[in-house]
């Protein structure tokens, strides 16, 4: 069966960047929805988008901001999001699993947030081909897949960059075999702060055969969406978030800002 799956990441509770992704997935008629994590923190309406995550994805990984809000905090920005998502939603983001696999077209895909070592662990987009190839590799954190294969396609998010490469697979010599086919590395973007310098929420979407068990065709698009950015900016000072100043900065521009 051939279907589409919306991936989306880093929402960082920008409600209206999530409100307007979701009415893009479903004026395209996606069904399924994954979240590769970072609901909460820089926006003020963390609380929102957990509620709203959870309602309609199908899978949620964690994300660093997800676990590093459970945690003690000390900070005036970190006491705020804690106050806002409450002790039920601390304890939802404190669960989540760590990634998800997936047999599309008869690929084995691996999602989760930043690297196969950590949530804490940031992949950049110019990477080293070490830490690319490390991003395949079976650890304690994602441990086998169902199948037991291991993942031909990686995505995640974190870095609230989009991009795609490929690259050469050293388990196969394919030289020799005509049925190699290398591995993928993409990131899906952020939907609520990107930081590639275009001011709107991005996602990816898959689309494949679900039931195929030999390879199939498949693809990975790359999607942006304009939404209400004077009214996100407008929500942070209403809601006296601390740091507005800096979210402002950050989702106007679409750069990051320390």
């Amino acid at each position: 069966m051939w279907e589409k799956i919306a991936m989306i990441s880093d929402i960082h509770g920008n409600l209206p960047a999530l409100e307007a992704v979701l009415a893009d997935i479903e004026r395209r008629g996606i069904k399924r929805i994954i979240c590769l994590g970072d609901l909460v923190g820089k926006g003020p309406d963390s609380a929102a988008v957990v509620d709203r995550i959870q309602a309609v994805c199908e899978t949620v990984v964690q994300g660093n901001w997800d676990l590093g809000i459970t945690l003690p905090q000390d900070q005036p920005s970190g006491l705020w999001h804690q106050k806002q998502l409450g002790e039920a939603r601390l304890a939802y983001l404190k669960q989540l699993p760590f990634s998800v696999d997936l047999s599309i077209s008869g690929k084995s895909f691996r999602l989760f947030h930043a690297s196969a070592q950590s949530v804490y662990h940031r992949v950049k987009r110019k990477a080293s081909k070490k830490e690319r190839l490390a991003m395949f590799q079976d650890t304690e954190m994602t441990g086998e897949a169902p199948d037991g294969k291991q993942p031909e396609i990686v995505g995640y998010g974190d870095i609230h960059i989009p991009y795609l490469l490929t690259l050469k697979n050293p388990s196969e010599k394919s030289s020799q075999s005509l049925a190699s086919s290398g591995l993928m590395l993409f990131n899906v973007g952020s939907v609520g702060t990107p930081y590639d310098g275009i001011p709107q929420a991005g996602y990816c979407i898959l689309e494949g055969d679900k039931d195929a068990t030999e390879q199939a065709g498949f693809s990975i698009q790359f999607v942006r969406v304009p939404y209400d950015i004077t009214l996100a900016v407008k929500l942070a000072y209403e809601a006296q978030m601390p740091e507005s100043h800096r979210y402002e900065l950050e989702i106007t521009t679409g750069s990051v800002h320390k």
